[in-house]
């Protein structure tokens, strides 16, 4: 499989390099507390695994099933966050962008722009994140065909923007359901570094009413699968009580799931990247 070049996050993180990192945290930013407990948990999981680590959590869910969903404690309290978690713990940190407005205020806290998979073809807002001089990440939307995000990559850098990932989210199959089609990871990874998303892949939209369902139990298989297929980071969403969450309650996995996943699938990525026997 073709590998893109290896994107510098920070001076310390880098994604594509040939080791396999992991960009996790809550789905979205409910509180201070909660925010620096996870990020705190996964840096000391990562730390001790030498995997290198970028922190997520969505400081608006302005793409919510229902509008009487949770959306925010505010922007300005949640970017404050965000740079605490950056400025005290020392890792790099990743949120969403929804409007080409917001870009320029993110940027100045975040390490990673990222563009929400029903916003990656929104030409203006991928020009702004791509004029940001910040690394972009850019969700493969449900509806995309994997060649097709090379348009959406080309749009970053149209502005300079050299620094691309691609997540893998899961596509629409049927109403509900989301299906994973590994093929894809090779083809965008020709392109730019791949990130899977094991927890985004196994969301059912809507499937709960006014909220999305999920089905947690094939996280694990399919972030492993995807190890297995060649990705060069793995992202998960981490809530000490996912039953409690305000977002994505049925897919977000704990801290000690996290831990055990990180060590299958740091196990297969040593096998798969160890020098052939003489």
């Amino acid at each position: 499989m073709s590998v893109s070049a290896a994107i510098a996050i920070d001076e310390q993180v880098r994604i594509g390099d040939g080791s396999l990192a992991l960009i996790a945290g809550p789905c979205s930013l409910e509180s201070r507390e909660l925010a620096l407990e996870v990020a705190g948990m996964l840096r000391e999981t990562c730390e001790r695994r030498s995997v290198p680590f970028v922190f997520k959590a969505s400081f608006d869910k302005a793409n919510r099933t229902s509008g009487g969903s949770f959306r925010s404690i505010g922007m300005h309290r949640s970017l404050e966050i965000l740079d605490e978690i950056r400025s005290s713990l020392g890792v790099p940190v990743l949120t969403d962008v929804h409007e080409s407005c917001q870009v320029p205020i993110v940027a100045e806290v975040v390490d990673v722009v990222q563009i929400p998979a029903f916003l990656c073809r929104q030409t203006d807002l991928l020009a702004a994140a791509g004029a940001s001089g910040r690394v972009v990440n850019i969700k493969k939307g449900q509806f995309m065909a994997p060649e097709d995000m090379g348009h959406a990559v080309a749009k970053v850098r149209s502005e300079r923007g050299a620094r691309v990932l691609l997540t893998e989210r899961g596509t629409t199959f049927g109403y509900r359901d989301l299906v994973v089609d590994f093929r894809g990871l090779q083809t965008m990874r020709e392109l730019v570094p791949v990130v899977f998303d094991a927890t985004h892949s196994v969301q059912s939209p809507g499937g709960a009413g006014g909220r999305s369902a999920g089905k947690r139990q094939f996280v694990a298989g399919l972030a492993r699968a995807a190890v297995a297929f060649g990705i060069d980071a793995l992202f998960l969403e981490c809530h000490p009580a996912p039953s409690q969450a305000l977002s994505d309650a049925e897919t977000q996995l704990t801290p000690a799931e996290v831990d055990d996943l990180l060590d299958a699938c740091l196990a297969l990525h040593g096998v798969l990247t160890a020098p052939a026997a003489a």
